[in-house]
């Protein structure tokens, strides 16, 4: 029996909420085998970071090397990078090994506030890894650090990802959670644009959503979906995932991975 292999590489959470916790549970809960390259270990819960540890460059390469020279990899996606030696040392091994289906989260602050991304990595995100993605997924923050201004209008959501898919990526979902209204995610492939709408969840537990809807989508590619469709499982699932999170923590709880297999 053949299954889907789907690698993340990305900060490891040591509260399970987010990172590559997040993703695994994703994978699994998704039908997917899941890896992990770890490039950052936090100590972090549900009311902040607490420390943050990189994984020197080296080890973060051969962690990448390991899994894909035995297993193989169908789908990959980038969340915590950090730093830009890292991002340069991501981005090296991917177009070493020839990567196909990564999806690149621009994480750069925590849920809870907390910076995850050095300032200076910004210009080595865009630089290095961007070309290399198939899908990038900022939310609205993240997108205005990518294009240096603030993104205010639809028309505003719509520029911002042209100049992003003018990066490299071929499709770009710029996430709606940040503002008001119906929860719509906005997809650029170079050609359209595609509003994904769902009603918002109000919950205060949404700890990892970024980084469980990335990692959802790169199940999607694993599994030999096309783009847009896995981009359209992945915010199902991941509105699922918020609709029946439960409190874990005193601060933003994480969603729930495995709605549809155990009831909170």
């Amino acid at each position: 029996m053949a299954i889907a292999k789907a690698l993340t590489i990305a900060g490891s959470d040591s509260g399970g909420g987010a990172g590559i916790q997040a993703d695994l549970k994703t994978f699994a809960a998704l039908g997917v085998y899941g890896m992990s390259v770890i490039t950052a270990v936090t100590a972090q819960n549900t009311v902040g970071v607490f420390g943050i540890q990189e994984i020197d460059r080296e080890m973060v390469a051969r962690q990448i090397d390991a899994v894909v020279e035995d297993i193989g990899v169908d789908a990959a996606k980038t969340g915590m990078l950090s730093s830009a030696p890292i991002i340069e040392t991501v981005a090296e091994r991917i177009r070493h090994h020839a990567l196909r289906g990564l999806v690149v989260d621009p994480v750069m602050v925590a849920k809870s506030g907390d910076r995850l991304l050095r300032a200076d990595a910004v210009e080595a995100l865009k630089e290095h890894l961007l070309p290399l993605a198939l899908i990038v997924t900022p939310n609205l923050p993240e997108a205005e650090t990518l294009v240096g201004h603030q993104l205010q209008s639809d028309d505003d959501l719509r520029m911002a990802a042209r100049a992003i898919h003018a990066l490299g990526p071929a499709y770009v979902v710029v996430k709606g959670g940040h503002r008001s209204g119906e929860a719509t995610d906005l997809v650029y492939d170079g050609r359209e644009f595609y509003e994904l709408r769902s009603a918002r969840v109000e919950t205060p537990h949404t700890h990892g959503t970024g980084c469980t809807f990335s990692a959802a989508i790169a199940a999607g590619l694993a599994r030999g979906l096309e783009p847009l469709t896995a981009i359209r499982e992945a915010k199902e699932y991941l509105t699922g995932a918020l609709a029946h999170a439960y409190a874990i923590g005193r601060g933003h709880s994480p969603v729930h991975h495995f709605y549809r297999l155990w009831p909170a």
